[in-house]
């Protein structure tokens, strides 16, 4: 269906003033809310359905609420907050409403008492951080120039990196600072520490999306673009037809990024599946997961992933300046780059102390993958579609997930022998491959069907 007739442009246009330093973080400080929640999930729900009496080999149908909610629920929030025109503003009130329920959910999780209560829950926790997500990348766009448009994407990255850095270590702090016992355990199994981490999660999920909300005031809509958007269908229907419209005419270099995106994406679902089973294999020399070197392993595993995340947030700043003298695209190939050699190099080393050469590559790779690939995304975008596209852009993430759920088992049995090691280097590989794919994306001005007044 072709898109509805759009309202005619106003004769004189006025870019965007560019922000200070501090009120880019500002705006940015409610991301650290929903990466705190989204590492919290990361770390601790296999666990919660181990305790609860999962079977290991359907641990992975149960992490499916992730990419399907991210699927089905991300083009829809971003279509509709296109669209909004409330008192409130244009994206807030997804930033809110979904905050909220994602509090509530992170409260309810522990007292889950079977799997399917712990499942049902994840899944409504995935669709509001999905709710707030996309429309949050969106309001980044919305309120910036394009020349700030890496570091505002990229301060995401910092608190990407320190929201779930955090949110993996506090179990562990609370246990070094004498406040709970490791081993001390509820009615249902599930530690007081996961508890007590889920707690502080939800406080944090809407505290920093309040702050962000309270501090930084979405910039007013013009006439053309209310007059823009009351002239589209609204609802539902007004959604999904606008999600079509915009597949049908998604900007060149957006379409370039897929082959970027799948490479890269595959390759992280690899290394956070098959890093524990590597390390064992490779520093402890052991696969029977019964053995104290392997539980070492996982050890290990926390400290290698709070490690790059610990360079994601050091290294994010780096990255905003670099893609001001080199460009966006030349900084996420080397970082592309930079994560692929150091999982290539990753099985070869017998020490762990040699571990802290994938950290840092991974690190500054997982730093590029959530900020720089959005700058190049938001750079050939019309802003009056801002939202519908950062919505179909996480297809570009979750299709990735699904397929490789979907092949992997085959791949790493017929192809890579069933060792892990191989799975690891197949990562390092295809991050390379994902760098190579992005010289292919070529900048081209975005196409506006309104122009600001």
């Amino acid at each position: 269906m072709a898109a509805p007739a759009l309202a005619p442009a106003p004769a004189a246009t006025a870019p965007l003033a560019r922000l200070s330093f501090w009120r880019i973080i500002g705006m940015n400080v409610g991301f650290f809310g929903l990466q705190y929640s989204f590492g919290l999930q990361q770390s601790n729900m296999s666990p919660i359905y181990s305790y609860l009496g999962a079977d290991p080999e359907k641990l992975p149908f149960l992490w499916l609420a992730g990419p399907l909610t991210g699927l089905i629920v991300q083009p829809i929030v971003g279509a509709l907050s296109d669209r909004t025109t409330s008192r409130w503003g244009r994206r807030t009130p997804y930033f809110i409403t979904g905050a909220l329920v994602c509090s509530l959910c992170l409260l309810l999780m522990p007292f889950s008492q079977a799997v399917w209560a712990a499942a049902s829950t994840l899944w409504v926790l995935d669709a509001a951080n999905n709710v707030t997500q996309e429309p949050y990348r969106a309001f980044v766009s919305d309120q910036l120039p394009p020349e700030q448009y890496s570091l505002g994407f990229l301060t995401q990255s910092f608190f990407t990196g320190l929201g779930q850095t955090l949110s993996n270590f506090t179990p562990t702090v609370l246990v070094a600072l004498g406040l709970l016992s490791a081993t001390a355990r509820s009615s249902n199994n599930i530690p007081y520490t996961t508890f007590v981490a889920f707690f502080i999660g939800a406080a944090v999920s809407i505290g920093a999306i309040l702050y962000s909300v309270l501090t930084t005031r979405e910039r007013p809509l013009t006439t053309a673009e209310v007059a823009h958007i009351r002239a589209t269908p609204g609802g539902l229907g007004g959604a999904l037809r606008e999600i079509g419209a915009a597949l049908r005419d998604m900007p060149a270099p957006m379409r370039r990024m897929a082959p970027m995106m799948l490479c890269s994406w595959y390759a992280i679902f690899c290394y956070w599946q098959y890093i524990p089973l590597c390390l064992a294999r490779t520093i402890f020399h052991t696969a029977d997961p019964n053995t104290p070197g392997f539980a070492a392993a996982g050890l290990l595993t926390g400290q290698l992933n709070g490690g790059y995340n610990i360079v994601t947030f050091c290294s994010a700043f780096g990255l905003a300046l670099l893609a001001r003298r080199l460009g966006a695209r030349w900084v996420h190939l080397l970082s592309l780059a930079l994560a692929g050699l150091g999982l290539l190099l990753l099985p070869g080393f017998g020490q762990k102390w040699l571990l802290v050469i994938p950290a840092i590559g991974l690190g500054i790779g997982w730093a590029s993958m959530m900020g720089t690939t959005y700058s190049l995304l938001a750079d050939c975008l019309p802003r009056e579609r801002t939202g519908v596209y950062m919505g179909i852009f996480n297809l570009f993430i979750v299709i990735p997930m699904l397929l490789q759920t979907v092949t992997f088992s085959w791949i790493y049995t017929h192809l890579l022998g069933s060792h892990p090691e191989n799975a690891i280097r197949l990562a390092g590989a295809l991050f390379v491959l994902g760098a190579g794919a992005v010289l292919f994306i070529r900048r081209e001005p975005a196409a506006t069907e309104f122009t600001k007044t």
